[in-house]
């Protein structure tokens, strides 16, 4: 019997290729499987006490046998121990490939050429070259006519190729990567778990001038249909990302809150439109319809073209010098 290794290595081996698999056909999320779950960790130890349960039943049986063999089977049987593992396929198909003589035959493949005492080897290249030559032949053959006689695609093509599955690679990746979105990618957010996140920050951050059900204190009313700085989503979310207007109004969020949170809660904002608040603040502002209400029989309207409309009238609505109004 040949020695296979040391038992210090066998076991370990066994243990973490059994580890290995446990982690791979068992779905824990994150966490590894032994911490997720209690019932793996008693598995594993299970199988360490099994190894080396194993080891000692064979190294017993090992004794047992070998205090039964002559003295001549002793000494055979250590040197066979003592010879150690070999691959004799491999080592077999290193010498195929390598295809050089043995120093002891090295009389067959000797030349004439004599210089000053050195003697010239006729050795042949070493058949792992050969099949490489032959084998970048065959590619150039393959590449010729593929790409100079069938004229498949060129490094251009393939250039554009890559980038248009890059730049949709990315796409599809901004889909899912809120933290990307920005005051000129943002939209509506509808999902329930992103506006319960939008009112979690509001309430944390907002409800001191706003109060809790939008209707104004130090800050505009959220309930009414006049808007200081627009009452898209985009314009929502740019006043909560840069500000208010300067010198008044309320601060800049951007430093204090991603990107996504800033995105939810200007969602949820958008919600208090058309609600009733207990003690609402008076209007300020222009009148913009929320052009992201659902409003039955209502036409779509664009939100630029109100706030025209109204700068049109207010200056439609003027006073001459005697103050007669003149409409």
């Amino acid at each position: 019997m040949k020695n296979l290794g040391p038992w210090w290595i066998r076991l370990p081996l066994l243990f973490f290729i059994i580890f290995g698999l446990t982690e791979f056909f068992i779905d824990s999320g994150d966490k590894p499987a032994f911490l997720d779950q209690p019932i793996v960790a008693l598995f594993l130890g299970f199988i360490i006490l099994l190894l080396v349960g194993i080891e000692l039943i064979l190294a017993s049986i090992e004794n047992v046998m070998f205090q039964t063999l002559s003295e001549e089977a002793k000494e055979r049987y250590l040197a066979s121990k003592e010879q150690g593992f070999e691959w004799a396929w491999g080592k077999r198909m290193y010498k195929k490939l390598l295809g050089s003589k043995p120093i002891e035959a090295e009389g067959e493949i000797i030349l004439d050429h004599n210089y000053d005492g050195i003697r010239e080897l006729d050795n042949k290249l070493p058949p792992w070259w050969v099949y490489m030559f032959y084998a970048t032949i065959i590619f150039g053959v393959v590449y010729l006519v593929r790409f100079h006689i069938f004229n498949d695609y060129d490094q251009d093509t393939e250039y554009l190729t890559e980038m248009t599955l890059a730049e949709a690679e990315i796409e599809e990746y901004k889909k899912n990567a809120k933290d990307l979105v920005d005051v000129n990618t943002v939209e509506l957010l509808t999902d329930a778990s992103d506006i319960a996140a939008g009112k979690a920050v509001f309430e944390t951050n907002c409800v001191a001038c706003h109060m809790a059900d939008g209707g104004g204190g130090i800050g505009p009313n959220l309930t009414d249909q006049n808007w200081i700085l627009g009452g898209d989503i985009k314009s929502v979310f740019n006043t909560i990302s840069e500000g208010g207007r300067d010198g008044k109004g309320m601060i800049a969020w951007k430093q204090s809150l991603k990107p996504v949170e800033m995105a939810q809660v200007a969602s949820y904002v958008l919600n208090f439109q058309g609600t009733t608040p207990a003690n609402p603040k008076a209007p300020e502002g222009d009148i913009i319809v929320n052009p992201h209400m659902d409003v039955e029989g209502a036409p779509a309207v664009d939100s630029a073209m109100i706030e025209v409309e109204v700068d049109t009238l207010e200056f439609i609505k003027t006073i001459d010098e005697e103050g007669t109004v003149i409409e």
